[in-house]
């Protein structure tokens, strides 16, 4: 009982408007809010910047901001770092890790890149620092079928870790990929039979994805695309009514901008929230206070890995 009360004294007191206080110490720090389409809805109001990992890594590579705090998951914040060394970077949970970037462990893919040396690496930008640091390219949802047209048709690529993304660019591109067979848990648990279902209701609708999710889901689509173009697909096409298959983080912003359209989030196999990322709602707006005002979690990061991963980044923003 002692312990329970000495723990509640010693809890941080936090403010009744969190938006204000949330304000005014990004003015004292001269920081910048980035914030993923995935994140939840008051940290997205909050930002001063929201994007897919593209954009977020195109303001990261150029704000003057003396203080980086972002609102996504650990590889996120860690591009970031590896764009801004000298400036500070803030995380408001540590713990906020990524599926994807875990299926894919340095040790393991050090050896898989060393059995074909003869290959190109090309690495979706959700993966570790350190398996940036082994790619010769970094690519986004956005831009991955463009930059994989621009190399060489008779060079081999090895595509990490997003065996789903791989296999959608060699659809679009014609191009062979040997793919690292990683994925992300929630673009991988939507229910192919509960789509067809609701695409029998809802018969007028438009089925858009992320080419994260399963080939069995893509082919229902009628439109793929990164987050950030499935926002624009929903304001500018004519339809009403949307079946979203991606995480439901970027309804917020869907709904903000075609307030008048029905958008309705594709179910997961099982019943549980299984479309929503939980290491992305791992932060808060609590929690985000506290990382401004204790300039805690800071992401730190190995020189040689921060100049290793840097190059492939810098070439993906030189081919974007």
């Amino acid at each position: 009982m002692f312990a329970t009360l000495t723990k509640l004294k010693t809890t941080p007191k936090i403010p009744l408007d969190l938006f204000k206080e949330i304000a005014a110490l990004k003015q004292e720090m001269n920081a910048i809010i980035l914030a993923h389409y995935y994140q939840d809805a008051d940290l997205q109001d909050v930002a001063d910047y929201l994007g897919d990992s593209l954009g977020l890594s195109q303001m990261a590579a150029k704000t003057d901001a003396d203080v980086i705090v972002f609102l996504g998951v650990h590889f996120m914040a860690e591009t970031a770092k590896i764009l801004n060394p000298h400036k500070q970077v803030l995380i408001p949970d540590m713990q906020a890790g990524c599926s994807l970037a875990d299926s894919c462990p340095p040790k393991e893919f050090a050896a898989f890149k060393a059995a074909h040396p003869d290959h190109l690496v090309v690495s979706y930008i959700n993966c570790t620092a350190e398996i940036k640091a082994m790619s010769d390219i970094i690519c986004t949802s956005a831009n991955s079928v463009k930059i994989i047209n621009q190399i060489p048709k008779d060079q081999p690529i090895i595509f990490a870790p997003d065996r789903n993304l791989g296999r959608y660019v060699m659809e679009q591109t014609g191009r062979d990929l040997l793919l690292w067979q990683g994925s992300c848990m929630v673009h991988e648990i939507f229910s192919e039979r509960k789509l067809v279902e609701l695409k029998q209701i809802y018969q007028n609708s438009q089925v858009i994805a992320h080419p994260e999710c399963e080939t069995s889901v893509l082919r229902h689509a009628d439109f793929i695309g990164s987050t950030t173009a499935l926002l624009k697909y929903v304001q500018n096409h004519e339809s009403s009514t949307f079946i979203v298959v991606t995480e439901s983080g970027i309804i917020h912003q869907m709904q903000k901008a075609a307030p008048s359209k029905i958008l309705i989030p594709a179910p997961p196999e099982h019943d549980c929230a299984c479309n929503q990322c939980p290491h992305m709602r791992l932060n808060t707006l609590e929690k985000l206070y506290l990382a401004m005002k204790n300039r805690t979690p800071e992401i730190t990061l190995n020189e040689s890995t921060r100049l290793a991963a840097l190059r492939p980044i810098q070439r993906m923003l030189e081919m974007s």
